[in-house]
Parts: C-alpha cells; sequence; structure tokens
C-alpha cells in the first residue's frame, strides 16, 4: 500500500517547485509522481501531419521523486506526514499523523 496515491492533493517540499500544490496525475513504478503544474517543462516538437499534431513548444509535466513531496492536510493547511492503521472493521487504512485523521474514507 502506497503512502501517496493518484488523486491526492500534495505539497512540494523541496526543488524548484518548493511550496507548489497538486493532485497526482501517475505514480510511476520506479517511485517518482507526476504532479498537475509541478516540474514543467518545456518540448520542442516538429509537426506531423500524418498524425495531425502541430509543431511547437509544449509544456509538460516532469517527474518528481516522491521524496520531495508531502501529502497536503486541508486542516492544518500544510505537508503531514501519513501512517497506516487497521480499522475496527479490518480494514487498512491512512492517516495522518499530526491530526490522527483518516485519509481514506
Amino acid at each position: 500500500m502506497n503512502r501517496i496515491r493518484t488523486g491526492d492533493e500534495v505539497i512540494v517540499i523541496a526543488g524548484k517547485d518548493k511550496g507548489k500544490q497538486g493532485s497526482v496525475l501517475r505514480v510511476l513504478p520506479n517511485g517518482r509522481l507526476i504532479v498537475s503544474d509541478v516540474n514543467m517543462a518545456k518540448r520542442h516538437t516538429k509537426p506531423n501531419p500524418n498524425q495531425g499534431q502541430p509543431g511547437g513548444i509544449i509544456e509538460k509535466e516532469m517527474s518528481i521523486d516522491s521524496s520531495n513531496i508531502m501529502l497536503f492536510n486541508p486542516q492544518t493547511k500544510k505537508g503531514d506526514r501519513v501512517g497506516f492503521k487497521s480499522l475496527e472493521d479490518g480494514r487498512k487504512v491512512r492517516y495522518f499523523k499530526s491530526t490522527d485523521e483518516v485519509v481514506d474514507i
């Protein structure tokens, strides 16, 4: 079970985009994440008339290491550490360590 999943609201804690907030678009198998509007890069592409693609400069999100990301806690308005615990019905859920609030519902 991963600490950060697709769709989670996260905040960047290190790097050139420190302090930016976004949602996780994809989790890659090598421990890296793609977060919306974070770690943007410009790519110069040629037009491809066979596929109908125009040429130009395209901005896209590049991957960022999961160690530079924290899950965003809406109560404290800060990044928070995540732990795991089992509920009474046997489900394993994530929770914020500072407020002891369950992330997964």
